[in-house]
């Protein structure tokens, strides 16, 4: 009798997702915990893996939208499981067969994906067994390697043979737009991912519901620049993480909030709802669109600690491992646009947050000294966008002022003043 491959609860909040990537293809035999598709919410990607092993049958449509509890594929258990390997390949290939174990499809789909051969992988898992993780870092080095360049995942022959088929993914990949001639003219159309779906939703909420306003000021990044680049091996031997620039602007937020906490509150109807704690949502773009996992308890963490949040929650957004509970309850917002190049923007509060700061490109520009001198200067534009309803104009302007002297005088929070 089919089993029934129906959509899990994936969230209290969460009553539909969309289909994103079938891993499998319809017909195909797969084996009971290998994934079968990606499920897209409106705030994370979750995969979906089979509960036994038989014939897949599709029902759902890539990018069609699916309620929770909805069946969307039957696995037929009485069709014969997957050919295994014989004894004597299985003696040969044991090796990489546990070295693979520890991260089942995972590996096998990266090794299908970049064309590095798990066996060839030093493996960090229990057993020597590589990980997903161990993957990334192969990859990595790979790219940074002086041969990377003479192949390329697509001319590998060294992928794994029980890699999933590739399907192409109708909401997530790039549409090709027709080229342009003299005597056609086509349009391109794909459903819109439910992510971005919640992102557009928001961004309008927010504009509609607060009275946004948008404050400037230009930090010189000179003092925390030489500060970082004094300790940046000693950090990261200790530590094992670089030292980057976030850690500085996270801490000097949380001063400037603790002195003014009208801007770490949240309106709630006619009330004023105030923490007694810093939990800083912070922007990071992805394949998928923009996420703010929140990293908690900021006012208690030093820079180190700090740094070290902020890396793992990237590299949950890299693996798509980012859960409800890591996108919610943050209090204040920071995003880096100058990663991207940007120079100069207006940040769009996330709501029911009072107001989300901006980090710009760091520039050199010409800089008249307090003696007369101009001189060249790392120069960053800083904007604060706040909920006006909240938040003074004369208050919104302090607060990013306070920004701009502790991070000009770093030792301004070592000693609290």
């Amino acid at each position: 009798m089919p089993v029934e491959v129906k959509v899990p609860s994936v969230g209290e909040s969460i009553k539909e997702g969309m289909i994103g990537t079938w891993r499998k293809a319809s017909g195909e035999l797969v084996q009971r915990d290998e994934v079968l598709l990606d499920l897209e919410t409106d705030k994370a990607s979750v995969e979906i893996v089979a509960e036994v092993s038989g014939k897949l049958e599709i029902l759902a449509k890539v990018g069609q939208v699916v309620k929770i509890g909805e069946v969307i594929a039957h696995i037929d258990s009485s069709a014969s499981a997957p050919v295994q390997p014989s004894t004597a390949a299985k003696d040969s290939n044991a090796a990489t067969t546990a070295k693979e174990a520890d991260n089942g499809p995972a590996v096998r789909r990266m090794a299908a994906e970049t064309g590095i051969n798990p066996s060839n992988v030093e493996g960090t898992g229990k057993d020597h067994r590589v990980t997903k993780g161990d993957m990334i870092h192969a990859q990595e080095k790979a790219a940074t390697s002086p041969q990377s360049s003479k192949a390329t995942p697509a001319q590998s022959s060294t992928s794994s043979p029980q890699s999933a088929p590739k399907v192409k993914n109708e909401t997530s990949a790039p549409v090709e737009l027709p080229k342009l001639s003299g005597t056609a003219r086509e349009d391109s159309r794909k459903p819109m991912s439910m992510m971005r779906r919640r992102i557009a939703e928001r961004l309008v909420q927010s504009q509609n519901t607060a009275a946004i306003l948008t404050t400037f000021n230009e930090l010189d990044m000179t003092a925390v620049t030489e500060l970082r680049k004094r300790y940046a091996d000693k950090f990261q031997e200790k530590y094992n993480i670089k030292l980057g620039f976030m850690g500085f602007f996270i801490k000097a937020a949380v001063d400037a909030l603790q002195t003014y906490p009208e801007i770490n509150a949240f309106i709630d109807g006619n009330d004023v709802i105030y923490h007694n704690y810093c939990d800083f949502s912070v922007a990071v773009s992805t394949e998928k669109g923009l996420l703010t996992p929140v990293i908690r308890d900021c006012d208690k963490m030093s820079i180190a600690g700090i740094e070290l949040a902020i890396a793992a929650m990237a590299k949950k957004a890299r693996d798509n491992k980012i859960s409800i509970d890591d996108l919610t309850g943050g209090t204040f917002t920071i995003s880096n646009g100058g990663i991207f190049g940007s120079l100069m923007s207006t940040p769009i509060i996330n709501p029911p947050q009072t107001a989300i700061l901006g980090m710009h490109k760091t520039m050199l520009r010409p800089i008249v000294m307090p003696d007369g001198k101009i001189e060249a200067r790392p120069m960053m534009y800083l904007a604060l966008s706040y909920d006006h309803r909240m938040v003074d104009g004369k208050e919104a302007v302090q607060f990013l002022v306070r920004i701009k002297e502790n991070l000009e005088d770093p030792a301004r929070l070592l000693l609290g003043v």
